[in-house]
């Protein structure tokens, strides 16, 4: 894997913890002796089961064993995924998290506006909240942790232009059309690659973050359109299904696929050659900040509104 730009994960946690370490220090964040003695109890809302989350989830549980060292508080991570990316499904696992009363939520929103009134709930009983791999509400203005979505898709369409030497036919897999990110993603694909008048984007299917429905799209796709020369993906869910699209139809070499995010399996397509590379969003990370954030609210400091955790290029 090579990093564009920023650190491991490894060296991260390490400076993380000499960070908040330091801040424990300071009077507005200092926790009261009863505070000490207190578990925290943070829940995790994702869009969907799924590898990434499981990475997420990852990076929350070190952000925990961190905190516990740290303050010697036991902390909790309750880890909480819909069956189907859908907003019904979302909206009823965050009524199910307020009600448990934690310290705090964090969530990848399916729809800003229809997650709006629960995100304003939680705030008002005094729950924390934070976001990751989304955008805030522009009246709820709540603490983000992720990259800028817009310059991930252009990397990754940029790349798969020049792959292209700037002419063929491409489709974008869109993901889950109303989650904000896959939103951005998906326009700023389409701004880029309309940058190479020689490429024209002839599909754009939606998997609504389903590696088995991407699979399935993909493969109609690339039956509909023979001459199909490449792909870029706007959610997690995407490149993958391309991938097992590309092999089941045997067309490795012939098109050529630029990923998003390093859920093993795309990892193992990009090694073999299936996918040409990946830009990866360090779920880990942004699971591991979001938690940072959450316990930083609990001591009552000051709300930070965006934590980029960067963009990395698997190759």
């Amino acid at each position: 894997m090579t990093v564009l730009h920023g650190w491991s994960f490894p060296r991260l946690m390490g400076a993380a913890a000499a960070v908040v370490a330091t801040a424990l220090t300071l009077p507005a964040v200092a926790a009261s002796p009863d505070q000490a003695k207190t578990p925290l109890h943070f829940v995790l809302v994702t869009k969907v089961g799924h590898p990434w989350f499981d990475q997420v989830h990852e990076g929350a549980q070190a952000a925990a064993r961190m905190i516990t060292s740290q303050t010697g508080r036991p902390v909790t991570i309750d880890y909480r995924n819909p069956s189907r990316a859908t907003i019904p499904l979302q909206q009823e696992m965050l009524r199910q998290a307020i009600a448990t009363k934690p310290d705090g939520i964090f969530i990848d929103l399916l729809d800003s506006a229809q997650l709006n009134p629960l995100l304003r709930q939680a705030r008002d009983q005094g729950i924390g909240l934070a976001l990751f791999d989304s955008k805030s509400p522009a009246d709820l203005p709540i603490t983000t942790v992720g990259n800028d979505d817009c310059r991930l898709a252009r990397l990754a369409s940029e790349r798969l232009a020049t792959l292209l030497e700037g002419k063929g036919d491409v489709a974008i897999m869109q993901g889950v059309p109303t989650a904000p990110n896959h939103a951005i993603r998906f326009r700023c694909h389409q701004e880029a690659l309309q940058r190479f008048p020689g490429i024209r984007v002839v599909a754009t299917p939606i998997d609504e973050d389903s590696i088995a429905l991407a699979e399935r799209q993909a493969v109609d796709t690339m039956k509909a359109h023979p001459g199909l020369r490449g792909w870029v993906a706007s959610d997690a869910s995407g490149p993958v299904g391309i991938g097992r699209a590309i092999q089941r139809l045997g067309l490795q070499g012939r098109v050529k696929a630029v990923g998003l995010d390093d859920v093993p399996e795309l990892v193992g397509f990009v090694r073999s050659g299936v996918v040409e590379s990946s830009m990866a969003t360090r779920p880990r990370t942004q699971g591991y900040w979001a938690v940072l954030s959450l316990w930083q609210q609990s001591l009552q400091a000051p709300v930070i509104e965006r934590i980029d955790t960067g963009i990395t290029v698997v190759k």
